[in-house]
């Protein structure tokens, strides 16, 4: 009788075994189905551009388009994930959660089924909900912004949209390249950036690459990205500074495809030396051969499977600042914005609101067929992406200023030191304190739980 059951418990294991390699086998065999879709989203008229105080006056003109693009992908089961990029500062958590309500509405994809990923080009135009304090914007200015935001929404639930209703099978690839412009600009002063002879880290130059071939194996599509600041330029004119470069040249080299940007860990990273519009296009040139060489070579093949989780935490802010603290910068700083943001925050409490403490912030984890991807809000410094290879190893592509772009986050090391990333970041964005010490574990904590429940494997030490 033992022996009978003993049998037959051998048995059912040996039978799942073998339903779970027989659904491996099935995903590696068939197609991921794609479809890709793009529309571009230049302001129409002359407005406030996004990412730096020291601008006093609309745009100008333009370099060349803003883009928003969409890949969706499906796996052999039926699952769908959604990836968007855009050319933007980047998606403030209002803005964010319109498009991905609305897409959950129209199209049933739910928080963990979609990447809003922006480049942070500080070449577009300033969304609402967005660094208020910085830009001195009149009442016409303000109706352009309104307008420019509502319609950019639209747009890209539209996109997704679009991009939901072209599936085609396709088969899928992904593999790490590398470029080295990026320079910590923490650590490497401009102006002896040409007398060392050495420049100072951390640093990640990895350029992660998907690569999407149709069913006749002709390239469909490309999705970077890169860990830098697309701050080359400050002019007046619209623009996706080297990022725009860089998807402009692989477009170039390859008719008919789209190529996507996504930004990475880049926070505390900036293309050195900069300020012109040759400087953009070299850069844009090195990133695009970076990719173009990695889709050459040889790539891993994803099976067609793929897992996702989503959540937001509370991350905890250090002290809050009392009115008689707010007092006190707004009559002492001489930081225009700074006045603004401490008189605003006086404002709240004045009003009886209470300053926020904690702030919900998004934490996503993808498996493409095996490929970890590791999506995260806000301005992300070098570190985390460091930290999070260490982890689930050097070829997982970890995105920052994706689904909600709130202020710089921080590594431990970063707010002890202080400084733009670690402390002064916080009133740009409107927060009323900096960040917790406790902020970069808690956030790592959470990926690797989200990492656990999305397949995604540690690697062993």
């Amino acid at each position: 009788m033992k022996r009978t059951i003993l049998f037959s418990i051998l048995s059912c294991f040996a039978l799942i075994g073998t339903v779970a390699a027989q659904k491996t086998a099935q995903a590696e065999a068939a197609d991921w189905k794609a479809g890709i879709a793009r529309t571009v989203i230049t302001p129409k008229q002359h407005m406030a551009m996004a990412g730096f105080a020291s601008r006093n006056h609309p745009s100008d003109g333009k370099l060349h388009d803003l883009w928003a693009k969409a890949l969706a992908l499906q796996d052999a089961n039926g699952k769908k994930v959604l990836l968007v990029t855009t050319d933007l500062l980047g998606l403030p958590r209002e803005i964010s959660n319109h498009i991905r309500d609305r897409i959950k509405t129209k199209f049933g994809l739910e928080r963990d089924q979609i990447i809003l990923n922006s480049s942070h080009t500080h070449s577009g135009p300033v969304l609402q909900h967005a660094l208020s304090d910085i830009y001195l914007l009149d009442a016409d200015q303000l109706e352009k912004v309104k307008q420019y935001s509502i319609a950019l929404e639209d747009q890209i639930v539209k996109l997704a949209g679009d991009a939901l209703s072209k599936m085609e099978p396709v088969s899928l690839y992904a593999q790490n390249g590398v470029t080295r412009f990026q320079v910590n600009r923490r650590n490497n002063p401009v102006s002896t950036l040409t007398k060392v002879p050495a420049l100072q880290g951390p640093n990640d130059y990895a350029v992660p690459v998907i690569k999407i071939l149709d069913k006749k194996g002709k390239l469909k599509a490309i999705a970077f990205g890169y860990a830098c600041h697309p701050t080359t330029l400050e002019i007046y004119k619209w623009s996706g500074d080297y990022v725009g470069f860089a998807q402009l040249e692989l477009e170039k080299a390859h008719p008919g495809v789209t190529a996507m940007f996504f930004q990475g860990a880049g926070a505390d990273q900036n293309p050195l030396p900069r300020h012109t519009v040759p400087l953009a296009r070299q850069y844009g040139r090195e990133l695009a051969a970076a990719v173009d060489r990695v889709t050459e070579e040889t790539m891993r093949k994803l099976p067609a499977t793929v897992s996702s989780a989503y959540s937001e935490i509370d991350l905890p802010l250090g002290a809050i600042p009392d009115k008689q603290e707010l007092s006190k910068i707004a009559k002492t700083t001489p930081v225009a914005y700074q006045k603004r943001w401490a008189e605003r925050m006086i404002s709240k409490l004045d009003k009886g609101e209470q300053l926020i403490r904690t702030y919900p912030y998004p934490v996503q984890v993808w498996s493409l067929g095996g490929q970890p991807i590791v999506a995260l809000g806000g301005e992300l410094t070098i570190e985390y992406s460091i930290r999070v290879k260490q982890v689930f190893g050097q070829d997982t592509f970890v995105l920052g200023y994706s689904n909600d772009v709130m202020t710089y986050i921080p590594s431990c090391t970063i707010l002890k030191e202080g400084g733009y990333e670690g402390d002064a970041a916080r009133m740009v964005y409107g927060l009323p304190a900096k960040w917790d010490l406790t902020i970069e574990e808690k956030i790592l904590s959470e990926v690797a739980a989200l990492a656990e429940k999305a397949g995604v494997p540690k690697i062993a030490k």
